[in-house]
């Protein structure tokens, strides 16, 4: 089981996408989980805002980031 943490800083939160992978010895993927937890500064608490079992997803979430900025938070937050 491998387990990925990608944390990207904003201006006033902080997303943190915990990516959880197992794969057969073919390389096959046999479990996939993404969770985007969102964690305002200065707050230890975080909120779970996506979850999804598509691979990839977290991917795209990056995508979004770098190409909208600040509007993908908005969207995250809302």
């Amino acid at each position: 089981m491998r387990q990925q943490i990608t944390k990207i800083k904003g201006l006033t939160v902080n997303v943190e996408i915990v990516e959880v992978s197992q794969a057969d010895k073919n390389g096959g993927i046999l479990c996939y989980v993404a969770a985007i937890y969102i964690q305002a500064h200065g707050s230890a608490e975080k909120r779970l805002v996506r979850k999804s079992r598509l691979p990839g997803a977290a991917a795209e979430l990056k995508r979004e980031i770098q190409r909208d900025g600040l509007r993908a938070f908005y969207k995250l937050t809302a």
